[in-house]
């Protein structure tokens, strides 16, 4: 899950004053002085942590227990046009919060494409609802996605929904049942065309 936030770290603390040198020792300093020069070596090849692969996205979704009513609302989508969510009648609801700046909100949405044409024809709807951006900036950012989103991509532009749903960062998404209550919340990213994801809609859809 992706917040804005900065992060801080505490300075190790100084060597007790009674205490001898961690550097007295030679094996230690030359440890030491091996392991530095393989820091240097990572950053000077661009091997830094953040390159590493990142963890697969889960593909586990909470019950709400009871399941609440899911709060209607009235936004545009990057062409101008209004969705609401009394649009959608008798359809299981896939509502998403997310934002060009939060990778996972990033990584996740190919597979939400992928699940909505699983389903294409069937009594399912997905809404990516983008938190404080402009339609400029989504257009730039979903058509390099692979595949890009067919659904719609509505503009909170004010966070309002996201406040309405009680989003407690990004990406969160509310799987809403066929009579408009919210069933199912995940926090964080997902990997949602997973068969599990997949059986659970399916499964909604039927009741």
């Amino acid at each position: 899950m992706a917040k804005r936030s900065t992060l801080f770290s505490k300075g190790s603390s100084a060597l007790p004053k009674s205490s001898p040198s961690r550097l007295e020792n030679p094996e230690r300093r030359n440890a030491l002085i091996t392991l530095g020069g393989l820091g240097l070596g990572l950053l000077a090849t661009g091997t830094a942590r953040a390159d590493l692969p990142e963890p697969p996205l889960t593909h586990i979704l909470a019950p709400v227990k009871p399941p609440r009513p899911a709060p209607d609302f009235s936004l545009p989508d990057t062409e101008g046009k209004i969705h609401k969510l009394t649009d959608y009648p008798g359809r299981v609801v896939l509502l998403n919060f997310w934002a060009t700046w939060c990778p996972p909100c990033r990584r996740e949405l190919p597979s939400m494409e992928k699940l909505y044409q699983a389903l294409k024809g069937k009594p399912f709807q997905v809404l990516a609802c983008d938190q404080q951006e402009d339609a400029d900036t989504l257009f730039a950012f979903t058509g390099q996605l692979d595949p890009a989103p067919t659904f719609p991509v509505l503009l909170d532009s004010n966070s309002a929904v996201s406040k309405a749903y009680g989003v407690p960062g990004l990406p969160t998404t509310f799987l809403i049942d066929k009579t408009g209550q919210i069933a199912y919340r995940a926090v964080g990213g997902r990997e949602f065309d997973h068969p599990a994801i997949h059986a659970l809609i399916e499964k909604l859809m039927a009741a």
